[in-house]
């Protein structure tokens, strides 16, 4: 059986999905490209051979010829449309966030609650990247020992937007950390602290969170959204017995005038390529057999990457340490 798909957005996002599905997923095929922009949808179906084109995001997700969604769209269309897919007995893979209100994912995750099963899965691909994989499975076969800290810090060229500012990096960009250290760590984040050093410009200065675990562990988050010299995302995880770092990705070295260099990516997408292909292989399986990937991202996630924002942001604002308080886990969840 071929799993159709549609693609809701045709921005950045939604092109790249697009091609995964229809270059990188034995079993899927692209079936409709939907943008409000439908000069915009066709450009990206004629590229990847969509069968069709749509402008409605809600009809595309109730259409009969549509198996499963990719939710690639701008980040307020999110909890809406996962609530369509949910109406519409349709899975999606939702692009991080899910919303950057904890109301608005509590609200998707009664629906799915009262649907009986799980339908959105969350686009934190992270969790796909083997860098994060090794942590992971170091922690958990015991070779660094009880962890106890874990540092990162996520670097791009440039801010998205002139109006950027230190909340819209913890909204925006820190959720990726907020959830993959929950997921390496398997613990919740009690309180988070957030400072902001003064730039000599007036473009956005980096913010750097302090959080504390559940499991007395500390946690530490640098956002730099203006870092000039290229996208660069690094953790380390420190344990009692040792430690275990990410690697950049560099498949070249160029060795020239007394000097050796290597080179950054422009942004996300060639540095994660993989986590994306592996995340979306997930989706297809998911849509295929029901059973929700163990390691994915779900509505639950997205909900706790929600929380600890609205924490930081206030954090920032305040100057003080905020508690992280959050529901209990749904059994539903567990």
């Amino acid at each position: 059986m071929t799993i159709r798909i549609a693609v809701i957005g045709a921005g950045l996002m939604g092109a790249d999905h697009a091609r995964i599905v229809a270059e990188d997923l034995p079993g899927a095929s692209l079936q409709v490209v939907c943008d409000m922009d439908t000069d915009r949808a066709r450009k990206v179906a004629d590229a990847y051979g969509a069968h069709d084109v749509d402008s409605d995001p809600d009809r595309v997700a109730a259409r009969p010829d549509v198996d499963a969604v990719i939710i690639a769209s701008p980040d307020f269309t999110h909890a809406p449309l996962s609530l369509s897919c949910i109406r519409a007995g349709k899975r999606a893979l939702c692009e991080k966030p899910l919303s950057q209100s904890s109301k608005e994912c509590l609200e998707i995750m009664q629906a799915e609650e009262a649907a009986g099963k799980k339908f959105i899965m969350l686009g934190f691909m992270r969790r796909f990247d083997q860098s994060y994989v090794e942590m992971k499975q170091a922690l958990e076969h015991g070779a660094i020992g009880r962890a106890l800290m874990m540092h990162n810090f996520h670097r791009n060229v440039a801010t998205p937007a002139s109006d950027f500012t230190g909340a819209m990096a913890i909204t925006n960009s820190a959720p990726h950390e907020f959830d993959v250290v929950r997921h390496v760590l398997d613990t919740e984040y009690v309180s988070i602290s957030a400072f902001q050093p003064k730039r000599s410009d007036a473009l956005v200065a980096p913010v750097y969170m302090v959080l504390e675990t559940a499991d007395d562990q500390l946690v530490n988050i640098e956002i730099n959204n203006n870092a000039a010299y290229g996208y660069d995302v690094r953790a380390e995880l420190v344990g009692e017995k040792a430690t275990i770092a990410m690697n950049a990705v560099n498949y070249t070295r160029v060795d020239r005038e007394l000097g050796q260099s290597t080179s950054y990516e422009a942004d996300w997408r060639g540095r994660y390529a993989e986590a994306y292909r592996r995340q979306n292989r997930a989706f297809i399986r998911f849509v295929e057999t029901g059973v929700f990937p163990h390691i994915a991202s779900s509505s639950w996630d997205g909900y706790c990457a929600a929380r600890v924002a609205e924490a930081g942001v206030t954090a920032l604002n305040d100057g003080c340490k905020v508690p992280v308080e959050m529901i209990s886990k749904p059994e539903f969840y567990a």
